[in-house]
């Protein structure tokens, strides 16, 4: 049976640092609904009603213009060893985006200064509820490392292709809404 619950509980922190993965889910209104799964060890328990995560690079930039337009946010997490569960953080969230003194600051004091290749922005979530569920039916999986393939792709492109990676897949979302990541005007393309 689901339980609710108004911040996370110790219990639930030391569920949510023993995880590999976590998945996220955001909409606006009239959007598709954009679930993505998350790893590298990109998130962090900041208190008991907020979570980060550090977003890098990808094919998208889905949730960052949702939270732009709507601001809701869900992070999921599963047990897929040990005993099962299923723990949802649901609330309001923003986007720290690369470069700015906000996004300094919590890289520091989260992320010990480490910021990996390919980093774009660290998503922030505000938890308004806490529920945990019986996760029955998550299958059983064991844990085999993380792949190297976005972090070497991101360091294959270096600063310059990341940037201009960004501005041909990452500054609208697949139905349109501007995701708000700032980035350099293409010198080249305006020349054009």
């Amino acid at each position: 049976m689901a339980k609710q619950f108004s911040h996370i509980e110790p219990d639930h922190r030391d569920f949510i640092e023993r995880q590999h993965i976590f998945f996220t889910a955001s909409a606006t209104g009239d959007s598709r609904v954009n679930l993505s799964p998350k790893g590298l060890d990109g998130l962090r328990v900041l208190d008991e009603t907020h979570v980060c995560y550090m977003d890098r690079t990808g094919s998208g930039n889905e949730t960052s213009a949702h939270l732009k337009a709507d601001g809701r946010l869900t992070v999921m997490f599963c047990a897929f060893e040990g005993p099962p569960l299923i723990l949802r953080l649901y609330g309001k969230g923003k986007v720290l985006h690369r470069g700015s003194p906000e996004y300094a600051d919590l890289l520091a004091s989260a992320f010990n200064g480490d910021e990996p290749p390919g980093a774009r922005q660290i998503v922030v979530l505000d938890i308004d509820l806490v529920q945990t569920s019986c996760g029955y039916g998550v299958p059983l999986h064991d844990y085999k490392g993380e792949r190297p393939s976005l972090t070497n792709w991101a360091v294959n492109q270096g600063e310059d292709g990341i940037e201009a990676y960004w501005r041909k897949k990452n500054l609208t979302s697949m139905d349109g809404l501007p995701t708000g990541l700032p980035v350099a005007e293409d010198t080249d393309a305006a020349s054009e």
